[in-house]
C-alpha cells in the first residue's frame, strides 16, 4: 500500500488493530492512519533520569539500576489481591520493590538478576519503589528514554497505541509529503514532517521533542490563519453596493435619548467608513454587556434605510429578536421606517404577510431569528446583515445569511469580549472593533463570592429585594450526564424554593431542554414582573432585558468560566436600581477562589476575558467549532502567542505573493487547508 493510501486508509488496516480494536480508536476520533499520527501524546514520562538508591527522594519518579537481592515474597491479602515484594540493591543502598497481582513475576524476579527499574519512590515508613516497570540492561524499550503518554479509551493501552504509531511511521518512512514548503521551514527553523512525527511520538531528547512540538504548533496556527486570511481576501474581491454618506445621521444621533460615548462614536465611524465602500464590510463589534452595541447597529440600519436599502438583524432567540424589534420600532416608526419581525413561531398567516412585505420592500428593517435563513425569505434589496451574539453563529451560517443579498455588508456583534491578542485568530475573516467604554451612569454590580454558610442570609436578602418590588435570577450549572443527575435538578430546586423557602413568592424555572415557545413564555412573564424568582440554567446567559431584576445568584459558580459568569452577571443591573451578584463557590481549591476574586474585583469584560483565558486555557474559553474553526490538537492560543505572531507574518507574506495559492509550490498548502476545513468553512 502506498503512503498516501495508507494515511487515508481505515485504522483497522494498521498492523495489530483489526475490527475489534478499530471501534476503540474511533471513539477517540481516530478513523484513519493519518488521524493516528496526529493523535499527539498528552504527556511524557522522562525515563532517562537515573539515580542511585541512596539519592532517591520521596514522591519522585526515577530509574534505578539494581540487582534483586532477596527472593520474591508473595502475600495473599484476600481473593484477587496478592502483594509481591523483593529487595533491590545497587551498592549504595537497599530499596523494596512492591507489585500488585502480577503473577508473571515468579519467572522473572530472581536473586542476582539485574534490571533497570522505573517507578515512584516512597521513603516512609520505609524506602520503596511502587509497582516499577523493569527490563534487562540495554533493552531500552520501556526505560532509558522519553516515553509518550496518550489519551486512551476502553480497549486501548499505551503499548497498543505506540505500536500502531510505530507501524505507520515505519511503513511511510521517506514518503511523507510535507505541506509546509521548504522555504518557510528554513525561514522559521522548522523540522520536516517526518522528523517531527518521529520526535513527537518517540523523542530522543527533550530538545528534539520541543523542536517537533514547535513545528506542529506552527503548522496548526499557520493553516488556520491561512484559511481565514483567504476568506478575508475573497471577500475583498467581491463587489458590494455602497451605502452613501447619510446627511441625516447627525440629527438622528442627536434625537437619541442619550449621548454616544467616545468608543461608540469611534466604532460607528469605522462602520460608516466601511459601508460606503464598494467591497462588502465584514466587521465584528465586541463590547461588554451594556456598552451600547445595539444602538450602533441601529445607526448603521438607519444609514441603509436612508439609502433605500434593506437591513436585517438576526438574534439567537425569539425573545431577544422581539426585544430588538420593540426597541428598533420605537426608534424608526416615527421616522417612517417600517420594521418587520420574523420568527419561526409566527402563525402561517402572519408569516405570509411579513414575507410579502419583505419581498416587495415595504419593510426595510427586518428583525428575526434563524427563520431569516429560510428559503421562503426573499429580500427586495438586502444590503446590510447584522448578527447578534456572534458566538452562536458559525462562519457558514453567516455566509448563508449573507447569500440572501448581493454581497451585503455584514456586521456581527458579541457581548463576549475576546482578548485582543486572540481576535485575529478567532475572527480572522473579520475586521474587529471594540466598544471598550461603558455609558456614564452605568452602575457597578456588587459581586460577592460566598460559601454555604451564607445561604440563609442570601435567601433573606432575596426576600427583601422582592419585597422592594424587584426580581431575582438563580442559575444552576448545566448538569452533565456523567453525574447521574438530570435537568429535574433545576425543576426540583425551583419546587423546593417555591414550597419551602419562598412560599409567598412566584417561582418559575427555565432550562435548555424546554421548547422555544415554553422558554419564551417564561421569559415574557418574568419580563412583565409576573415571576419573582427565576431558577434557570445558563440558557439565560443571552436573554431578554429585565431592568427590574437586581439579584443574580449563581450556584456552583466554580463550574462556570469567568466570561460566562460575567455574562450572567450582566443580566442584572440593567435598570436604575442597585444590583448584586452572589456566587456560591463550593470548591476549596485556591484556583477556584482566585477566579471568584477576579469577579469580585472587576466588572471589565475585557480584563475578565484575559484572566479567563489565562486560568482555563483556550480549549474551555471558547469552542473553536462555534466559530467554524477546526479544533486545535496541540497549539495553545494563550501560551503560544509568540508562534502566532510568527505564523501571522508567514501567512501574510505568502498570500501577498500568491493570494489564491495557485502557484505549483503552494498547491500542498491549499490542499491541506481544504482537508482541514472541509466541514467547517466554505471557500466558494
Amino acid at each position: 500500500m502506498k503512503e498516501h493510501d495508507l494515511l487515508s486508509s481505515d485504522i483497522r488496516f494498521v498492523k495489530g488493530v483489526g475490527e475489534k480494536r478499530a471501534s476503540a480508536f474511533y471513539s477517540l476520533g481516530i478513523h484513519t492512519a493519518g488521524d493516528l499520527l496526529s493523535h499527539y501524546p498528552r504527556a511524557y514520562e522522562d525515563r532517562t533520569v537515573y539515580k542511585k538508591i541512596i539519592e532517591c527522594e520521596h514522591d519522585e519518579t526515577v530509574c534505578i539500576r539494581a540487582t534483586v537481592s532477596s527472593a520474591l515474597r508473595k502475600n495473599v491479602i484476600r481473593k484477587n489481591m496478592t502483594i509481591y515484594t523483593a529487595k533491590l540493591s545497587d551498592g549504595t543502598g537497599v530499596i523494596e520493590a512492591v507489585w500488585f497481582n502480577m503473577r508473571f513475576l515468579d519467572n522473572q524476579i530472581k536473586v542476582g538478576s539485574e534490571f533497570i527499574f522505573y517507578g515512584k519512590i516512597q521513603t516512609s515508613p520505609k524506602k520503596r519503589i511502587q509497582t516499577p516497570i523493569f527490563e534487562r540492561i540495554g533493552a531500552q524499550k520501556q526505560t532509558g528514554r522519553i516515553v509518550p503518554v496518550y489519551p486512551l479509551s476502553s480497549g486501548l493501552t499505551q503499548k497498543i497505541i505506540s505500536a500502531s504509531v510505530a507501524d505507520v511511521l515505519n511503513r511511510t518512512c521517506g514518503t511523507l509529503k510535507d505541506p509546509i514548503p521548504e522555504t518557510i521551514r528554513k525561514k522559521y527553523n522548522l523540522c520536516d514532517i517526518e522528523k517531527a512525527y518521529r520526535q513527537i511520538h518517540f523523542p530522543t531528547s527533550a530538545k528534539e521533542l520541543e523542536y517537533a512540538r514547535h513545528r506542529f504548533i506552527f503548522e496548526e496556527l499557520f493553516f488556520m490563519q491561512a484559511a481565514l486570511f483567504m476568506l478575508k481576501g475573497r471577500r475583498n474581491k467581491l463587489s458590494a453596493i455602497p451605502i452613501k454618506d447619510c446627511n441625516e445621521m447627525p440629527d438622528f444621533i442627536k434625537s437619541l435619548p442619550f449621548a454616544l460615548t467616545n468608543a461608540q462614536n469611534r466604532v460607528l465611524t469605522e462602520i460608516l467608513s466601511d459601508i460606503k465602500n464598494d467591497t462588502p464590510m465584514n466587521r465584528l463589534v465586541q463590547g461588554d454587556v451594556g456598552s451600547g452595541k445595539t444602538i450602533i447597529a441601529a445607526c448603521a440600519m438607519f444609514a441603509a434605510a436612508k439609502s433605500g436599502m434593506q437591513s436585517a438583524l438576526m438574534a439567537p432567540t425569539e425573545i431577544l429578536a422581539a426585544q430588538h424589534y420593540e426597541s428598533l420600532n420605537s426608534l424608526f416608526s416615527p421616522l417612517g421606517i417600517n420594521v418587520e419581525l420574523l420568527t419561526g413561531s409566527m402563525t402561517a398567516k402572519a408569516k405570509k404577510e411579513a414575507l410579502s412585505r419583505i419581498k416587495n420592500g415595504e419593510s426595510i428593517v427586518i428583525v428575526g431569528t434563524h427563520a431569516l435563513f429560510s428559503e421562503q425569505v426573499e429580500f427586495n434589496n438586502l444590503n446590510l446583515v447584522i448578527t447578534d451574539e456572534q458566538h452562536r453563529f458559525g462562519v457558514n451560517q453567516r455566509k448563508l445569511f449573507s447569500d440572501k443579498g448581493a454581497n451585503p455588508h455584514t456586521l456581527v456583534m458579541t457581548a463576549t469580549p475576546i482578548p485582543r491578542t486572540l481576535a485575529l485568530v478567532v475572527y480572522g475573516d473579520l475586521e474587529v472593533s471594540a466598544i471598550d467604554e461603558l455609558p456614564p451612569g452605568r452602575q457597578k454590580i456588587d459581586t460577592f463570592p460566598v460559601g454555604e454558610n451564607m445561604r440563609e442570609r442570601i435567601y433573606a436578602f432575596i426576600k427583601k429585594e422582592v419585597a422592594a418590588g424587584h426580581q431575582a435570577y438563580i442559575v444552576c450549572p448545566l448538569v452533565e450526564e456523567s453525574e447521574q443527575l438530570d435537568l429535574k435538578s433545576v425543576t426540583e430546586y425551583a419546587q423546593t424554593l417555591s414550597d419551602e423557602i419562598f412560599p409567598d413568592l412566584s417561582v418559575a424555572f427555565l432550562h435548555g431542554k424546554m421548547k422555544a415557545s415554553q422558554k419564551d413564555t417564561v421569559m415574557t412573564h418574568f419580563a412583565a414582573g409576573d415571576i419573582d424568582v427565576l431558577v434557570a440554567t445558563s440558557v439565560i446567559e443571552v436573554g431578554v432585558n429585565v431592568p427590574n431584576a437586581t439579584i443574580m445568584v449563581v450556584e456552583n459558580a466554580e463550574r462556570f468560566g469567568l466570561s460566562q459568569l460575567h455574562q450572567l452577571r450582566g443580566r442584572v443591573g440593567r435598570g436604575k436600581d442597585k444590583a448584586y451578584c452572589i456566587l456560591f463557590n463550593q470548591s476549596k481549591q485556591t484556583y477556584a477562589q482566585e477566579r471568584m476574586e477576579v469577579m469580585k474585583r472587576t466588572n471589565d469584560g475585557f480584563i475578565i476575558a484575559e484572566k479567563d483565558l489565562e486560568l482555563r486555557g483556550p480549549g474551555e474559553f471558547f469552542g473553536t467549532r462555534q466559530h467554524g474553526l477546526p479544533p486545535l490538537n496541540i497549539a495553545n492560543l494563550y501560551s503560544d502567542l509568540d508562534v502566532l505572531t510568527e505564523t501571522t507574518k508567514a501567512v501574510r507574506a505568502l498570500l501577498d505573493e500568491d493570494p489564491t495559492l495557485s502557484l505549483p509550490q503552494n498547491q500542498p498548502i491549499l490542499a491541506k487547508i481544504r482537508e482541514i476545513f472541509k466541514q467547517n468553512i466554505t471557500f466558494s
